[in-house]
């Protein structure tokens, strides 16, 4: 099982850790939301939960829970820029479909 994140990724993540002054890294997850089934979640990591699987990639720390690992194992975080547009893009290998919106997906 893994979880890994672009140079361009891991830039971003630790000028945002460093600029909140705190945290260990990462949280990606999922819930269930939208028309196809589930979101992901991201957000910043202060502790470690008992059962959290920690990966390293470009010097950051990425930490997900159980539940949500078996269907983001093997995702990379990429962050792009399109347009006026930018942030996180999920690489999620075990994505069988999403919401025309990109907002859900079902795996």
């Amino acid at each position: 099982m893994a979880l890994t994140v672009t140079e361009k990724a891991a830039t971003h993540i630790q000028k945002s850790l460093t600029n909140r002054g705190k945290g260990i890294g990462l949280r990606l997850g999922v819930k269930t939301s939208g028309c196809s089934g589930m979101a992901y979640l991201i957000e910043f990591a202060d502790t470690l939960d008992d059962n959290d699987q920690v990966f390293e990639s470009h010097g950051i720390k990425i930490i997900a829970d159980p539940k949500s690992l078996i269907h983001i194992d093997g995702t990379e975080l990429d962050y792009v820029r399109e347009g006026l547009n930018e942030g996180f893009k999920f690489n999620n290998p075990n994505v069988k479909d999403q919401c025309g919106c990109g907002e859900s997906f079902t795996v």
